[in-house]
């Protein structure tokens, strides 16, 4: 129902295109009365309100013609026991609670949202944002996309989005499903299903203004009660559907087991702590077969196994990438020459040497990058630098990551990482820095926690931004400190790289990226000599030919770009014999 984080017609009209009945009368209004054997269909899958099937057998029928690709829920089941004993090896038992808001005692909260708002469905492309966010929070999509544009008049089903009021994206997304529209519902409920904020939005309060905008629908509409459910170890959506008054009540969900909700009735592995960017390999490489034995999950180092066969990987790191061409990569100023000799245009760039020198090239560009000759998350690269004072600093505290620190010239565009795999353009994105909006309450340094805690919830703890001396300055430069409040609506970019490491977010540009960038991060790959490479790019537009090449890393964080199928491109580079089996 929810994320682990306009109606027309008569009101008693049923939505012939949205509702099947699969009982012997046909649908109609019969008030005081459940429809019986009620199956909603969202688009992602059915929802079987089960308290409305007089027959167990005939619901596990319908949860057994699941539809590949599809999750189909069973809610309100009354015996949960009874049901899985007709099919045991087939269903299981959804690991969620349920909670319930009731509606006369709700009271509209007087915040309004600040930077987005929440509206209904406007535009196809609405639609398709809607599938966007589903990918992000790794949530089944629907299918086909058009599904939801098409039943937007359903008075079964209300779609509401989140939109940044600033760039117009949707950043978030949630469903409601009305039950007495759904099966003549005696208790006038509702509910809440797919609850799903962008990973990627800097709002504070999106999946709250889209719970609470959802349940002031239902209370308008005169319903009784808005229920949801929500995994049991999701201990942040929990948090917050109890500040909102959400109680928790006795009612259990019933899957069929398939590939999308497998890790919910296997049990736990003996990799369950390794990070997102091997877990995604890992899982990839588990639908297809191929044993996995963790080596180390601290590093992460694992072992990939498959038809006598066997690849040891650490994250997108593995034995086909040589000990040259991570030598190469390890070393900017060795990949920055490499590169520039054959042709591609990189920055320029020189080893600091002394203070003299080093003010010179600050002199001749005016505006410059300085950063260690080796390393990588962003660790001790202070940009943009432009006077001595800060060249000096900047200097110190790229020292302090390596013992050779290069300078850079600074060049304006955004940040392009170009996924490389098997000498193929997978995935593009752009990557933005760092970034809080004020709410005219709280203080920098307190939104900066918040964003922080965010990026940490949607990246699997993976992404923080770190209160350190290079925050500070690039707060300072914009004439705050972390101690001012800042204003609402306000934004304010809290660190100069995009790094996700410290903060900064992601954004697919795939489909957009200008077939001159895809042939030029192909050609660098050839040229290092490495069959998995993340190419860091500056671009003035991505649909455009201009570019310099800043960086090349060899251990890629795959799992940055879902829903592109990076995974299952490494898979296929190290097990091509499995390639069908994706």
């Amino acid at each position: 129902m929810s994320t682990p984080l306009p109606g027309s017609g008569r009101p008693d009209r049923r939505d012939a295109l949205t509702l099947r009945n699969w009982g012997d009368r046909p649908v109609g209004p019969d008030v005081g009365r459940l429809d019986a054997d009620v199956v909603v269909d969202c688009g992602w899958g059915r929802l079987m309100f089960a308290h409305t099937f007089q027959d167990n057998a005939k619901l596990v029928d319908r949860l057994r013609n699941e539809e590949p690709g599809k999750r189909d829920i069973a809610f309100y089941v009354r015996d949960p026991h009874v049901l899985l004993s007709l099919a045991p090896q087939e269903l299981f038992l959804d690991p969620s609670h349920t909670y319930r808001l009731w509606l006369s005692d709700y009271r509209p909260s007087p915040v309004r949202p600040r930077g987005f708002a929440v509206r209904r469905l406007q535009t196809e492309a609405d639609a398709e944002a809607i599938n966007r966010i589903y990918a992000s929070r790794n949530m089944v999509t629907v299918d086909p996309p058009a599904f939801v544009w098409e039943h937007r008049a359903s008075r079964v089903l209300t779609h509401y989005v989140a939109e940044d009021v600033n760039s117009g994206g949707l950043i978030g997304t949630v469903t409601g499903v009305d039950h007495v529209n759904a099966f003549n519902d005696p208790e006038n409920g509702s509910s809440l299903w797919c609850l799903a904020v962008d990973p990627q939005a800097e709002h504070p309060g999106i999946g709250q203004a889209l719970t609470t905008h959802l349940a002031e629908h239902y209370l308008a509409r005169g319903r009784a009660f808005m229920d949801l459910s929500v995994m049991h170890d999701n201990t942040q959506a929990i948090a917050l559907y109890e500040k909102l008054g959400f109680q928790r009540v006795p009612a259990f969900c019933v899957k069929h087991k398939n590939p999308i909700n497998e890790q919910l009735f296997v049990g736990p592995h003996a990799h369950v702590n390794l990070n997102p960017y091997a877990m995604i390999v890992v899982n990839e490489a588990r639908r297809r077969g191929i044993a996995v034995d963790v080596i180390d999950d601290e590093l992460p180092l694992f072992a990939l196994s498959y038809g006598g066969r066997t690849v040891r990987c650490r994250e997108s790191l593995s034995e086909l990438t040589t000990s040259v061409a991570m030598t190469i990569c390890d070393d900017k100023a060795l990949t920055h020459r490499l590169l520039g000799s054959a042709g591609l245009a990189v920055p320029e760039q020189e080893t600091y040497r002394d203070a003299a020198a080093a003010r010179q090239f600050l002199d001749r560009h005016r505006r410059i990058v300085v950063k260690p000759a080796r390393g990588e998350q962003g660790a001790g690269v202070s940009v943009p630098v432009e006077t001595p004072e800060e060249l000096d600093a900047a200097v110190r505290k790229a020292e302090r990551s390596g013992d050779r620190v290069l300078l850079e010239r600074f060049v304006q565009g955004d940040d392009l990482r170009v996924i490389v795999i098997d000498y193929d353009v997978v995935a593009a994105a752009i990557r933005r820095p760092a970034q809080v909006t004020g709410t005219g309450r709280h203080t920098v340094a307190e939104l900066i926690d918040k964003q922080s805690r965010r990026r940490a919830a949607a990246t699997g703890g993976e992404s923080t931004i770190p209160v350190d001396e290079e925050t500070e300055r690039v707060v300072r430069r914009a004439g705050y400190e972390l101690h001012s409040v800042l204003e609402a609506g306000t934004p304010l970019v809290v660190r100069r790289t995009g790094n996700l490491h410290t903060g900064g977010t992601i954004h697919d540009v795939t489909a957009q990226l200008h077939d001159d960038l895809r042939h030029v991060s192909e050609e660098a790959a050839e040229v290092l000599g490495i069959p998995v490479l993340g190419l860091d790019l500056l671009v003035p537009d991505v649909s455009g030919e201009e570019y310099v090449i800043l960086e090349a890393n060899e251990r890629p964080g795959l799992a940055n770009h879902e829903p592109q199928p990076t995974a299952e491109r490494f898979i296929d580079l190290l097990f091509p014999q499995t390639a069908g089996i994706r």
